[in-house]
């Protein structure tokens, strides 16, 4: 896991503050109005009924960015099998649908599937851990059945930092890991008895890959920085030869990052300058030259033909090509072009089907090309590295839309689960969000620009930048008049949308103690709520920018979204254990009964609204890694969204 770029917020947190007398625990006024509304309940059917579950529908995501090899067909290429977050998903590739495998409590960063036809549809996949600093994120590999989802062995690993890399032998008895702790240690598992054959330190520097051949049970290899070695178990011992690069003038010890396998004991290593080594036994035998024009990713050996395919960097030109298909021995070779609209040059992770060959980019894309006619079809085009901070759902449609640190944005539809139409912004954008018409969209940027875009056809409307620092939320009235930008230098700016792309600033809210979280507006369209930094949630008439001080005009507010995490109404939203971490972003459901929030340790939970006795119960959901960054109703709560920072994914749970 890689650290996000999230702000320290720092003060007391709500749990811990002592409260003054609320306005219910006052004494009562006689004759008092009724409380108004705290909520517009919008859209939603004169029966209000609670949200009473979410359940994982689809997942936009597949870890390409640091995983090799984590991509596979099942069942003779009817679906196909990867992982993203903490989830490892089954897409099936005739109805687009997916179901989920989520018994694991961080990321996975490696999965392998099972070859032997006596233990069909067997996958394994191995975690990160942090060595106990919450239970149950001891590293771990989990041993389970690709379609019913039962875990069948779960090995607790040694491996103090995670697993690297999973792979089953020729009989599919014994599994094969190696670590990501300082000694790269190697594990071969019984994994049906839950139990280690033996362990040995693999190498001092890192180590990529570790395959057993793919007719033994007793012979393995490992590549990784400036190493390759020739495994042997040999009665509960390993024991290794180094590979020899002996007198070949175009020889010398490259970092290796992939393995294939031939007859008569051939063994292929791709190199990170291109190259592919060729051995024999343990000896070099000749060196097959740029292979590809840069690293050779990943290679792929085909049990029934002994076919070879290599992936890696290389860009598309009318010989050459990120994917290509090698004989048994790689002295020929065909490459393919992929195409997804854009250039393809990076690729991660093969494997070949029946007539296909299945290929995983860096940049989160999963894409099936033909052999016989080279087409390309996009399976899959998920948010590239960098965490997915913005997301906004559409007023009225199954819509939603995500902007990330990748500089694109998003929209995806939520119904048809598909990718509908990205722009890229040529920063990292930050937050986004719709007019209450839908027609337009607002995206706030990392360097402190802000943009309109018209949101059918992402064509950008309106740019205007008076911030040099994050822009955190961007929010637009619902009249569509204003527009409230809340930026990480403590203020929000309050723009004039109504008179065309000019955007005149109409003043700017200052009084803030710590920078912007959430901004939410009211329904008469008068008020800007904006939770912040140190804990501490204000209001704001606008477009005057008077801070508005007196809690029971505050409470008499029907606000027309809440997103805030911070108030006496969401009081209870709050864990014991927030000391570690933070309730990154939270979401009051249309029909204004239920809010969801995301947190820091990758949960998503579900409450009643309001919220406000301390820990109130809840119901919790896996799925995503740390860092859950935003979180969203669809327009009619048949949908929740949530986005992940670190896992750079998208996830549609469903609203029963």
């Amino acid at each position: 896991m890689y650290a996000v770029s999230i702000r320290a917020m720092r003060g007391t947190k709500p749990h811990q503050e002592l409260k003054e007398l609320s306005a219910e625990e006052r004494p009562p006024v006689s004759r008092a109005a009724p409380q108004p509304e705290k909520l517009q309940k919008n859209n939603v059917s004169k029966k209000k009924r609670p949200v009473e579950d979410l359940i994982l529908d689809h997942v936009f995501g597949f870890r390409g960015f640091d995983c090799r090899n984590n991509l596979h067909y099942l069942n003779d290429g009817a679906e196909i099998v990867y992982h993203t977050a903490a989830t490892a998903i089954v897409h099936s590739l005739s109805t687009g649908t997916q179901s989920f495998y989520l018994e694991h409590t961080d990321d996975i960063l490696c999965l392998t599937v099972n070859q032997h036809p006596k233990f069909k549809n067997i996958i394994a996949t191995g975690q990160i851990g942090d060595g106990g600093e919450l239970p149950g994120t001891t590293p771990s590999i989990h041993v389970w059945d690709a379609m019913g989802k039962q875990t069948l062995s779960i090995l607790r690993c040694p491996h103090s930092k995670g697993v690297g890399y999973v792979n089953f032998s020729a009989t599919g008895k014994l599994l094969l890991s190696v670590g990501v702790d300082p000694e790269h240690t190697i594990t071969v598992w019984r994994w049906q008895e839950g139990s280690r054959a033996c362990g040995k330190a693999g190498h001092p520097d890192r180590i990529f890959v570790v395959e057993f051949r793919p007719d033994s049970d007793a012979q393995f290899v490992s590549v990784g920085i400036k190493h390759v070695k020739f495994w042997t178990l040999a009665g509960g011992a390993l024991m290794y030869k180094k590979g020899v690069v002996g007198t070949l003038e175009d020889g010398r010890m490259q970092t290796m990052l992939s393995v294939a396998f031939g007859a008569n004991n051939l063994t292929f290593t791709g190199a990170i300058n291109g190259d592919v080594y060729v051995w024999r036994d343990h000896y070099l035998l000749r060196v097959v030259a740029k292979a590809h024009t840069g690293p050779v990713f990943t290679m792929y050996t085909t049990l029934r033909d002994g076919l070879i395919v290599t992936g890696g960097k290389e860009r598309p030109t009318k010989e050459g090509g990120a994917v290509k298909l090698w004989d048994q021995e790689m002295k020929r070779c065909r490459a393919f072009q992929l195409e997804t609209g854009q250039q393809v040059e990076c690729v991660r992770s093969v494997c070949r089907g029946k007539g296909k060959i299945l290929v995983g980019t860096k940049d989160g894309e999963i894409i099936e090309v033909g052999e016989k006619n080279a087409a390309s079809n996009l399976l899959l085009d998920s948010h590239a590295r960098g965490g997915i901070w913005g997301l906004g759902a559409h007023p009225a449609k199954d819509l939603c839309i995500t902007a990330s640190d990748d500089a694109t944005i998003r929209l995806w539809d939520l119904a048809d689960k598909k990718l509908l139409n990205k722009v890229c912004v040529g920063h990292a954008a930050r937050c986004v969000s719709y007019s209450a018409d839908g027609e337009m969209l607002a995206v706030g940027m990392k360097n402190g620009e802000f943009l309109l875009l018209l949101s059918n056809s992402l064509k950008m409307w309106a740019k205007k930048r008076d911030r040099s620092a994050t822009v955190q939320d961007i929010r637009f009235s619902p009249d569509r008049r204003l527009l409230a930008v809340g930026s990480v230098e403590n203020t929000v700016d309050v723009y004039d949308v109504s008179a065309g792309p000019t955007l005149n600033r109409l003043v700017y809210c200052s009084d803030i103690p710590a920078f912007v979280l959430q901004l939410d507006f009211s329904a008469d369209s008068c008020y800007v709520q904006v939770s912040t930094g140190a804990y501490k949630r204000q209001v704001f008439e606008v477009p005057s920018g008077k801070l508005v001080s007196d809690p029971i005009a505050i409470d008499r507010i029907t606000w027309a979204t809440w997103t805030s995490i911070l108030g006496d109404e969401v009081l209870g939203i709050w864990p014991r254990n927030a000391d570690k971490a933070d309730v990154s972003c939270a979401c009051v459901s249309h029909g204004g009964l239920n809010i969801v929030t995301g947190d820091d340790f990758g949960l998503v939970k579900l409450f009643d609204f309001p919220c406000t006795e301390k820990f109130a119960k809840h119901k919790r959901y896996l799925g995503h890694s740390p860092h859950v960054t935003n979180i969203r109703f669809s327009h009619d709560d048949k949908y929740v969204i949530s986005t992940g920072g670190d896992d750079c994914s998208v996830f549609v749970w469903k609203c029963l």
